[in-house]
């Protein structure tokens, strides 16, 4: 039986879908015949403190010698070159999305995360990616070998076809609060559509980005076409979740960037119509058959999609077929166990 330990920043818990994803693998790659630990590190990366650091460097150096470690790309992306290379370990990083095109960093920042991450994947020996978009881009940005990485996209429950609502429409946005969620965009589509009878629900985590929140708080509280429109509900449990996915109509995910789009997958599961940007892998998370896709940060387009699928019964009758069909072809998350796995067992000695 092969061992691995799995380091991931922070409380597991956490409801964003990258540590979903961790979740899962946790408990999936067993059943292949992995034994798999988790390693908790500090909760400070990507932004670690010198004390966090050396915290990290010596729980990872504790580790035994001959165990496989698989790093969660929000860690390993900002750890030194040379904290890497001290573990001397059969390393696998897990890419969620490169952490220099978060969105809010400064051009500094940015160039320092890209310098890190770049630096840290040399030293591994697989890389993860969950969407082909991110393997490109770390070939392209990155120097990653192409024959280094393999792409698991996340897999996605089998769930009911959502009934909807209608009236008022209810439109629904699935995702914990920061800038690289474009919900500020999102904010400003719907300020002139007051005279459309709609309301919105904003899913996720308001302990990430807490600036963000506040300032979105503060629109909506300003804004008299929101204010009674716009919940936010923050993160939710998963039956909650599965309420609101089947009372909404509408889908809309105004994210700047995705790694891969793990929320467009289970609105696509449960058949509802979606309007997403083309961000990063969300444009190719949704077949075009599926969604109306705008460019991220374009507030017009954007507005003119909500006006549209909420104006068009017939458009969304299209969308929801066609993404109904293509949640039935969703990767399961046995086959993205798999394909970690495979890679996990092709690194060399």
């Amino acid at each position: 039986m092969s061992k691995v330990v799995f380091a991931i920043p922070g409380d597991i818990a956490t409801e964003t879908g990258g540590y979903a994803y961790d979740r899962r693998m946790l408990r999936e790659l067993p059943s292949f015949g992995i034994e798999m630990s988790h390693l908790a590190l500090p909760g400070s990366f990507p932004n670690p403190t010198a004390a966090d650091l050396a915290e990290t460097e010596k729980r990872l150096a504790a580790t035994p010698a001959g165990i496989k470690l698989m790093i969660d790309g929000l860690a390993l992306g900002a750890m030194p070159a040379g904290l890497v290379e001290r573990l001397d370990r059969r390393i696998v990083a897990l890419v969620h999305h490169p952490l220099a095109l978060e969105a809010g960093l400064t051009e500094a920042r940015a160039r320092e995360l890209a310098a890190s991450e770049t630096a840290a994947l040399a030293l591994c020996r697989r890389v993860i990616v969950t969407s082909p978009m991110t393997a490109r881009i770390l070939v392209a940005d990155f120097g990653v070998p192409a024959d280094k990485i393999t792409v698991a996209e996340p897999g996605t429950d089998p769930a009911p076809r959502a009934t909807g609502t209608g009236t008022p429409m209810q439109l629904l946005s699935v995702g914990a609060i920061s800038q690289r969620k474009g919900y500020h965009v999102l904010l400003e589509a719907l300020k002139p559509l007051a005279d459309m009878d709609w309301r919105l629900s904003i899913v996720g985590a308001t302990d990430r980005d807490k600036a963000t929140v506040e300032a979105l708080r503060q629109e909506i509280d300003a804004s008299r076409g929101l204010k009674d429109r716009i919940t936010l509900t923050g993160a939710v449990v998963p039956a909650t979740l599965d309420r609101l996915y089947a009372s909404a109509d509408i889908f809309v995910l105004p994210s700047l960037f995705e790694g891969y789009g793990m929320v467009l997958a289970e609105a696509m599961s449960r058949g509802l119509p979606i309007i997403c940007t083309t961000g990063g892998a969300a444009a190719e998370t949704v077949p075009d058959a599926a969604a109306i896709k705008v460019a991220p940060g374009d507030v017009a387009a954007l507005g003119a999609g909500l006006v549209r699928l909420m104006s068009d019964k017939k458009l969304r009758k299209r969308l929801e077929g066609a993404s109904w069909e293509a949640g039935r072809q969703l990767p399961t998350w046995t086959e993205t166990a798999r394909r970690i796995f495979a890679a996990i067992m092709e690194m060399k000695a």
